[in-house]
This record gives structure tokens, sequence and C-alpha cells, in this order.
């Protein structure tokens, strides 16, 4: 399979690039939006 085409990617290496693509692509989230979220939680808490 991978004699006859020296530059075709093989199955395993096509996936880790498709989750790579989809990784990047998702947003980036870390203590930016736990802040957010603590803000939108504590202002709930104050209306009520």
């Amino acid at each position: 399979m991978t004699g006859d085409h020296p530059d075709q990617e093989t199955r395993q290496e096509r996936r880790e690039k498709k989750l790579r693509k989809k990784r990047a692509k998702m947003p980036q989230h870390g203590k930016s939006l736990a802040r957010i979220y603590r803000n939108a939680v504590t202002k709930r808490g104050k209306e009520g």
C-alpha cells in the first residue's frame, strides 16, 4: 500500500491531520471563559 505511492499518507496520518484541524477550529477557552461564567453566575445571583 505505502510502497506504490511514497507521498500518499497512511490512514492514521490522515486521521491525525483531520483531528488537528478540528481542534484548531474549536474555540480556545481557558481562564477567560471561567471568568465570564463566574460573572454571569454572580449577576444572576444578585438579581434574585
